[in-house]
């Protein structure tokens, strides 16, 4: 599969890193010829030095034999004129990354248009992420499947919790509630657990569960008075704006501390339900002056990870119930993991994400079983795939326990019409089922689990 990628910027690089790990036939068009140097240097990739918009360019890169075009550059309207170009020249697939909030209402025309593949907005994907979390405040991570039915969520067992020293299989039996622990973190340790694994405090696990089922096992472990109402938000950029919307939605009350008096103002008539203070966010007298003591929750969006970074910590201090802290650079987010900051949300992981399950289902368009969607958990170390079974085949109406999956792969949860299926090993598969699978390995379609 051949695939260009314009723009060697944060989404792009990452994007051209994991692309080429899997071996995809990638090449990247920048127009700074420093960092395709680097690029070369550190990656089996092709680049050219140029305009993603310029034809000239484009042709030079084969985008009239490529499979899939990117545009991920600086802006929204060289990414759009890019994919409009490369459709013209004979891509099949083009995919723009559209930032702007006015962009973005109108991007069902635009794509329409522009004949767009797809179109991913980094901002909107983190604020998304952020507003599952602030509804389950008990978790560090929600991602979901089966169009928002199935969740899967990052839990760490605390010291005192009622699952420390406990078997899974004694969890299930002592809850009673429909759930699957399908990842566990231990120290360095990762694990595809099985029901003798036993639960140690500190352990970072993942569960999925429809959503019901999940605010049920969250209040059988006595977390009662977790509701998040009050939200405090540093920094005003895009994501403030667009989690703002969602929590304002929901009812919860926000306030927002922008540094840019211009920017207030007009986050002031964007979110006219929203309290708008004018500030600097780092500084820790206006945090207690603006009531970080009464937040239920601290939500740091400024431009700077360090200031994002600093701000969570003070928040733990100040005793703080729900913090989550935008953090970009991973090398960055997996040092302060140990920190005891709830969330970490990166923009362009959430983009990454979304764009890889595009290229997965693209690439196995002709398998029995398509890639629905696709999330990196642990630091990329395990990968959680929704899969569509498409037709009649050797896995389809046959006993799980008689479909022999590799080790550290796990069939998590079936989604059969309405229902929510979290299998055992007399569940079966069939012809239009959406299947959640759970891997420590490279899997590109459903059969890939089984021996």
């Amino acid at each position: 599969m051949k695939i260009v990628i314009i723009g060697d910027g944060k989404v792009g690089h990452k994007l051209t890193t994991q692309l080429s790990e899997e071996n995809y036939d990638v090449v990247l068009i920048d127009q700074n010829e420093g960092k395709l140097k680097e690029a070369v240097n550190e990656l089996d990739i092709f680049c050219i030095t140029g305009n993603g918009a310029d034809v000239e360019v484009q042709r030079q890169a084969d985008v009239p034999h490529a499979d899939l075009v990117i545009a991920c550059a600086s802006t929204d309207e060289l990414n759009m004129l890019s994919c409009l170009l490369a459709k013209r020249l004979g891509a099949r697939h083009t995919i723009a990354r559209v930032r702007n909030p006015i962009y973005y209402r109108q991007i069902d025309l635009l794509k329409e248009d522009l004949h767009l593949s797809m179109a991913v907005n980094p901002e909107r994907a983190a604020a998304n992420e952020i507003s599952r979390v602030l509804l389950f405040p008990e978790t560090s991570k929600v991602e979901t499947f089966m169009k928002g039915r199935v969740e899967l969520v990052e839990f760490v067992v605390r010291e005192n919790s009622a699952l420390a020293g406990l078997s899974l299989a004694e969890v299930y039996r002592k809850f009673q509630i429909k759930i699957l622990v399908c990842a566990v973190k231990r120290g360095k340790e990762i694990y595809i657990p099985d029901g003798n694994f036993v639960l140690e405090k500190g352990d970072k696990m993942h569960i999925v569960a429809a959503h019901q089922n999940l605010k049920s096992f969250f209040r059988a472990l006595g977390h009662r008075n977790a509701k998040v109402k009050k939200v405090l938000i540093c920094g005003g950029g895009h994501v403030c704006f667009y989690l703002a919307m969602q929590l304002l939605q929901v009812g919860m009350q926000v306030k927002i501390i922008e540094q840019n008096i211009k920017r207030c103002e007009e986050l002031c008539e964007l979110l006219p339900k929203a309290t708008i203070i004018n500030g600097d966010a780092a500084d820790h007298e206006l945090l207690v002056e603006e009531g970080i003591n009464e937040a239920d929750a601290l939500i740091a969006l400024t431009g700077m990870d360090e200031e994002n970074i600093i701000m969570a910590l003070f928040a733990k201090l100040q005793g703080v119930n729900k913090i989550v802290a935008k953090v970009n650079e991973d090398s960055r987010a997996q040092m302060v993991e140990g920190l005891g900051i709830d969330s970490i949300v990166s923009a362009k992981s959430a983009t990454a994400d979304a764009i890889i399950s595009y290229v997965r289902a693209r690439n196995e368009s002709a398998s029995n079983a398509n890639v629905e969607s696709m999330y990196q958990l642990l630091g990329g170390k395990v990968e959680a795939l929704e899969f569509i079974v498409k037709c009649e085949c050797s896995f389809t109406n046959v006993p799980l326990r008689e479909l022999r999956t590799k080790k550290n792969n796990l069939i998590a949860c079936i989604g059969r019409k309405r229902r929510i299926i979290i299998p055992n090993g007399e569940d079966h598969l069939e012809v239009g089922d959406s299947v959640v699978v759970v891997t420590m390995d490279h899997v590109d379609k459903f059969s890939d689990i089984l021996e």
